[in-house]
């Protein structure tokens, strides 16, 4: 169970505040099943309600630091996607921003910014699907780590690309 006043991550929301765990007290919802009211840090003037007897299908709580660092030092181990199909890549995609993982997240990170590189190589354009998913796991990914790093959402490319430099690792951008 999650408790008023910490963070979570809740399915398409991203990075949410659990503002309260209460019933509610609107027509037509069971008065007794408790719910719990999230804000989501990112999306101002939202609200989402999740109950509480189902949240562990769409919810978990946010990394801590030490997670978050052992996550940004493991990046260089997450494999990337290895569908060449553009329509499975896709599903693919849209699998794997659903999972709510960070790892499935950076895997999305990593394939697109080789195909982009890639592409522009080859004098080609990076396809709308890459930009499409490549920012929702960069929204997702960031958004959880300024969280966990208690940094700026701005400032987390910056600060594993520096993790990456200090390890001579491939950066991520």
């Amino acid at each position: 169970m999650f408790i008023k006043g910490e963070y979570v991550v809740n399915g398409n929301k991203g990075v949410c505040f659990v503002e309260d765990v209460t019933t509610l007290d609107i027509s037509g919802v069971d008065k007794k099943r408790e719910y719990y009211i999230l804000k989501p840090v990112y999306m101002a003037g939202s609200t989402v309600y999740v109950p509480v007897d189902t949240a562990k299908e769409s919810m978990r709580k946010v990394l801590n630091r030490k997670e978050a660092e052992k996550l940004i030092g493991g990046i260089p181990e997450i494999p990337l996607i290895s569908i060449t199909n553009d329509k499975l890549l896709e599903q693919e995609y849209r699998n794997c921003i659903k999972s709510n993982s960070c790892e499935q997240w950076i895997k999305i990170i990593k394939t697109i910014y080789l195909r982009k590189q890639k592409r522009l190589e080859a004098g080609r354009k990076v396809t709308a699907v890459d930009a499409k998913y490549f920012r929702l796991a960069e929204e997702n990914l960031y958004g959880e780590l300024a969280i966990a790093l208690a940094i700026p959402r701005t400032e987390v490319e910056a600060y594993i690309t520096e993790a990456m430099d200090k390890h001579g690792d491939v950066v991520m951008k």
